[in-house]
């Protein structure tokens, strides 16, 4: 994976669906590549058991050239159905991430990279958890979210034995019998506050937002022509602008920074899957209208103050309070990137994310960015596994430009959706193959 010199092309920091993706290619492409991070990290940790895909299988697969390694193929090797209209429960898709890498991927490092800084000729320096230093003329940071975890204000000071982030649990057994209060509107809140419910927890959600946001049922693959022009399908949703920030993240990146931070912060807002809805009405209590005022720990466990929409306040305690409430995409907290080296790259606007080429090429060259901190650049697909293939064929052209001579020309196709979507394609609807 190195050459004489012991220096890789391409070092890909994370093995989720982006850096799994990117390693695909990369690797197809003739890259000497070289990926570090547990396989599919996230969802193997930081995800509750009993969760769902909120995004439709055909839309979430990962990325590799030929497009042999999709969720479709996996379901068929293993015998079940991913369909239109069902649910995939996560640890299938875990499954699934962690048999794309080792079809797919040169082999993945388990370690953790603990820094990455410029090397004194060129290129980078990565260290890792256990003290080994490597270098690689490129470097893909393919983080993640879990960096990016945002906790409100009012909570910090409580401490992680009266408050967690949602992605702090993968076994919600342990509030059994408790009361917990879980703050947020979006998917995680709804499904975490569910699952506490089923496990015999006595939840409450919190939300500063007048009402829930439920997705429809979704509509046919199968339409006539007239009602999928009109509604297309996408890997975000059905409609055009699902369609637009689904299927054109390069004419996004051509907008004004500060359109793209608004539509990367407001596009595709907080909203619950519609086959969570019948489970959530029938056992969560639910308190809308209500923001976060103050919290204090008090005996075993907090006493919440919310303010209402008239400024009124409300009291309540519970055991413990779950913060489902999203993540900030900010470079200053990307801890593992070399200050001097993160604190001189260029951003978008006022973001505190990295402006990138049209190759997801940082000012700093040879270094790029994939996933989450990309979503100012090119919209809200990077933040849903669907964004993954987009970034992997486009990166690793800049990969290629950016390591002249490295590598023969390698054709990057598209990969085609499975067969039983193409017929809204020949009906005059884009199809092509998200997640939470």
């Amino acid at each position: 994976m190195r050459d004489a010199s012991g220096t890789h092309d391409v070092a890909v920091v994370g093995a989720g669906p982006y850096g799994l993706s990117v390693a695909a290619h990369a690797a197809a492409a003739g890259l000497r590549v070289k990926v570090f991070g547990r396989t599919m990290a996230s969802w193997r940790d930081h995800m509750p058991e009993g969760m769902f895909l909120k995004s439709e299988p055909w839309s979430s697969h990962l990325s590799d050239p030929a497009a042999a390694h999709t969720l479709s193929r996996y379901a068929e090797l293993r015998g079940f159905e991913a369909r239109h209209g069902r649910p995939l429960p996560i640890g299938v898709f875990t499954e699934y991430g962690m048999w794309f890498a080792e079809q797919a991927v040169p082999g993945v490092d388990d370690r953790t990279v603990t820094l990455v800084s410029p090397a004194d000729h060129g290129g980078f320096r990565l260290r890792t958890e256990d003290g080994q230093t490597l270098h690689a003329r490129t470097v893909v940071l393919a983080v993640g979210v879990m960096p990016f975890c945002h906790l409100p204000e009012q909570l910090r000071g409580l401490g992680e034995d009266r408050c967690t982030h949602s992605t702090a649990h993968r076994d919600l057994d342990r509030f059994r019998g408790a009361d917990v209060t879980v703050v947020g509107a979006g998917q995680a809140a709804l499904e975490t506050a569910t699952l506490l419910a089923e496990a015999g927890a006595r939840p409450l959600l919190v939300a500063r937002s007048a009402g829930l946001n439920w997705n429809s049922v979704p509509q046919p693959l199968h339409r006539g022509p007239l009602r999928s022009l009109r509604d297309p399908h996408s890997g975000l949703g059905t409609g055009w602008t699902s369609w637009v920030w689904s299927e054109l993240p390069w004419a996004v990146r051509r907008l004004p920074a500060r359109t793209r931070e608004h539509i990367a912060g407001s596009a595709l807002g907080p909203a619950g899957a519609w086959w969570l809805r019948e489970r959530y009405e029938d056992r969560v209590p639910t308190l809308l209208g209500h923001a976060l005022h103050t919290a204090e720990a008090r005996g075993d466990g907090v006493r919440l103050t919310l303010r209402r929409p008239d400024g009124t306040a409300h009291t309540l305690r519970t055991g413990h309070v779950i913060a489902a409430t999203g993540f900030t995409p900010d470079l200053g907290r990307l801890k593992l990137l070399d200050e001097a080296l993160r604190s001189s790259l260029a951003t978008v606007g006022a973001s505190r994310t990295p402006a990138l080429s049209a190759h997801f090429e940082s000012s700093r060259p040879g270094l790029f960015f994939a996933g989450l901190l990309t979503a100012p650049s090119f919209g809200p697909a990077m933040r849903f596994v669907h964004g993954a293939s987009f970034t992997a064929r486009r990166l690793t052209t800049g990969l290629r430009r950016r390591l002249p001579g490295r590598t023969a020309p390698v054709r990057l196709p598209h990969p085609a959706p499975p067969a039983s979507h193409r017929a809204d394609s020949a009906a005059g609807v884009t199809q092509t193959v998200h997640d939470r």
